[in-house]
């Protein structure tokens, strides 16, 4: 598809360093961000005229494990049915032999990741916390009663991202995710140790496992602590959260209220309550949705 470009000779015109194979959309050398499986940069997409992300993963470094493409595979056919205004979207997939590698366009949110948000900006009413942490649940309550249902199982503030124009948050990095069907259990061990439910590390566990971590994101998000911070290694988190014991950073809230709210989502698993019952708990009461909020 041919782009509007009445002066090619135009200086100021940023170029492309790839296009996808149909040429809708050409990937900018921009680096957006940047993780152990893929990277993700600035992309625009001509047709729409809009900005997009462009995930590259390169496939050589996963020769030897087919496991792994095979979950790069099922994150991308997992995106594509999914459609919900608090997670994120995917536009386009291909593969690319040449390079060896699994591309994928997906929408790009204006503010980065809500951990950066938040650090970014320090000074945010209970009020907006609360916004950004129902739209989180809102996103999860769709996964949840998703048929199957769908497990995050690496639900953290770096995976989570903001419009900050308009207030808007939603969930992306779907590459743990996993697909169960109802009254089934998941079993393998994965996803961010400080925000992992005990009951990850026993290898049988239930959507649930997401609402554990959905508090340690509130708990960050008030405290602007990454929870066990105070642990300098992965076994130490482990041993805290399989002895219950909670991280230092919940003990810093002095609002009851939240802290409360936070133990709910950290309660035992069948004690934990569901996104949707959450969503209806008197912490959120007199927060009204937002006017994108449809």
């Amino acid at each position: 598809m041919p782009s509007v470009n009445p002066d090619s000779s135009d200086k100021d015109a940023e170029p492309f360093v790839e296009v996808d194979p149909t040429g809708r959309y050409g990937r900018y050398n921009e680096l957006l961000g940047s993780g152990a499986v893929k990277k993700v940069y600035r992309a625009f997409d001509q047709e729409e005229g809009i900005e997009v992300a462009w995930n590259q993963v390169k496939l050589r470094n996963f020769c030897d494990n087919p496991a792994m493409i095979e979950r790069l595979y099922s994150e991308v056919r997992l995106l594509r049915t999914l459609m919900n205004k608090n997670i994120i979207s995917l536009h386009n997939v291909w593969s690319d032999a040449d390079h060896n590698t699994l591309n994928f366009i997906t929408e790009v949110c204006t503010s980065g990741n809500l951990r950066d948000y938040r650090k970014k900006h320090r000074h945010v009413s209970m009020k907006a916390l609360k916004k950004w942490s129902k739209q989180i649940l809102k996103g999860l309550n769709y996964l949840h009663t998703h048929e199957p249902c769908v497990i995050h199982r690496d639900l953290n503030c770096s995976n989570v991202f903001v419009n900050g124009n308009i207030g808007q948050v939603k969930i992306g990095d779907l590459g743990m995710a996993a697909i169960v069907g109802k009254n089934h259990s998941a079993h393998s061990i994965l996803g961010t140790p400080e925000f992992m439910a005990p009951e990850l590390y026993d290898e049988d566990y239930t959507e649930m496992v997401d609402i554990y971590s959905f508090g340690m994101c509130v708990l960050e998000m008030v405290t602007l602590e990454i929870p066990y911070s105070e642990c300098d290694n992965i076994a130490k988190i482990y041993k805290k959260v399989s002895s219950g014991v909670r991280p230092a950073a919940l003990s810093k809230i002095k609002d009851q209220e939240v802290k409360d709210f936070i133990e709910r989502c950290l309660a035992q698993p069948r004690a934990r309550p569901s996104a949707a019952e959450l969503l209806n708990d008197p912490f959120f009461d007199g927060i009204d949705d937002d006017e994108n909020d449809i």
